[in-house]
C-alpha cells in the first residue's frame, strides 16, 4: 500500500500540550473500518481528503456523523471510522490537561465525545491546511494556530503531578497511592482528577495499560499471556476481556487488522527522529 508519512513535533512552546503531529496520506486502502482506540490524549483528526465519517462514538448517545476536522476526548470505548480507498490527513496528540488552554472547554466537556473542531476553534482551519502543498508548511500553520490559542485555566498542580506519574508508570500505580502522595483523601482526588481529565483516574489507568499492551505489541511481536502479566493484567483473559471492551474486538482480530498501520506508523517516526 503506497503511503506517505510524516511526523513531527509542535514548536517548542507547545510541547508541554502537544506530543505531537502525525501527517499520513495512503492509497488503496483495503480496511474498510478504522477503530480510533482509547490512549491518553484528547485527538484532534484534520481530513485532507474526504470528511472523516464515524459510523459509531465512543458515547452510545452521540450519533454517528461526518467531519473534516474532529476533537475526541478521552474514552473507554473504540470509535469506528468509515475508511475510504484514500486517505489524507493530520493527527495531532494533545495533553488533556491542556484541553482548557488551547480550546476553552474543560477535558471533562469532551469526554466520551466526538467533536466538530469548528465548534471549539480555531475557525476554518481545515481548509486552509487542505490548499496547503507540503507537510512542512502544514504543521506550522498548526503551530501558529495553537500558539495563538495557547491560554486559560491550568489544571491544579496536584492532579498535573498525578497524571504524569500515572502515565509515566503505565497506569500501574493505586489510585490510593497517588492519593496520599498529593496529601488528599481518595474521593476528593478521584473527583478533582475527573473533572480535570474526564476521567477518574481508575479508568485512566486501565487506559493506560491498554495502551501500555498496544505499545508493546508495536516493538515486537509476542504471545498474549507474557503481554498480559508485562502490562499489569492479571492474566491473558483478563487482557482479553479489556480488549473487547477497549477496542470493540478481540485481541487477535485487532493484531491481524490494524496493527500493521500502526507499525507503518511507528517505522515512520522512527525515520523521522533519525533524519
Amino acid at each position: 500500500m503506497p503511503a506517505d508519512w510524516e511526523v513531527r513535533a509542535p514548536h517548542p512552546e507547545l510541547r508541554s500540550a502537544i506530543t505531537r503531529y502525525i501527517g499520513y496520506t495512503q492509497h488503496g486502502v483495503t480496511l474498510g473500518t478504522h477503530r480510533g482506540l482509547p490512549s491518553r490524549h484528547v485527538t484532534l483528526v484534520i481530513s485532507l481528503a474526504e470528511p472523516i465519517h464515524f459510523t459509531a462514538m465512543p458515547r452510545a448517545d452521540q450519533s454517528p456523523g461526518r467531519f473534516a476536522a474532529a476533537v475526541g476526548g478521552m474514552h473507554t470505548a473504540p470509535a469506528l471510522i468509515a475508511q475510504d480507498a484514500v486517505q489524507s490527513g493530520i493527527h495531532v496528540e494533545i495533553d488533556p490537561l491542556a484541553v482548557p488552554a488551547l480550546f476553552h472547554v474543560s477535558a471533562a466537556d469532551l469526554s466520551g465525545c466526538v467533536v466538530d473542531l469548528g465548534e471549539l476553534g480555531p475557525k476554518h482551519l481545515a481548509e486552509q491546511l487542505a490548499e496547503t502543498p507540503t507537510w512542512a508548511t502544514r504543521f506550522g500553520i498548526l503551530d501558529d494556530a495553537f500558539r495563538g490559542a495557547l491560554a486559560g485555566r491550568r489544571p491544579a498542580r496536584e492532579v498535573g503531578w498525578a497524571w504524569r506519574r500515572l502515565t509515566a508508570a503505565g497506569g500501574l500505580i493505586r489510585v490510593e497511592d497517588l492519593a496520599a502522595e498529593v496529601g488528599w483523601s481518595r474521593r476528593h482526588f478521584a473527583e478533582r482528577f475527573r473533572r480535570e481529565l474526564g476521567l477518574p483516574p481508575k479508568q485512566a489507568a486501565r487506559v493506560l495499560r491498554f495502551e501500555r499492551a498496544i505499545s508493546r505489541l508495536r516493538e515486537a511481536p509476542t504471545d498474549l499471556a507474557t503481554l498480559a502479566v508485562d502490562c499489569g493484567f492479571y492474566d491473558q483473559a483478563h487482557l482479553s476481556n479489556e480488549w473487547r471492551a477497549l477496542a470493540g474486538c478481540t485481541p487477535r482480530t485487532w493484531i491481524a487488522e490494524e496493527l500493521p498501520f500502526l507499525q507503518d506508523q511507528g517505522a515512520a517516526a522512527d525515520a523521522d527522529s533519525q533524519a
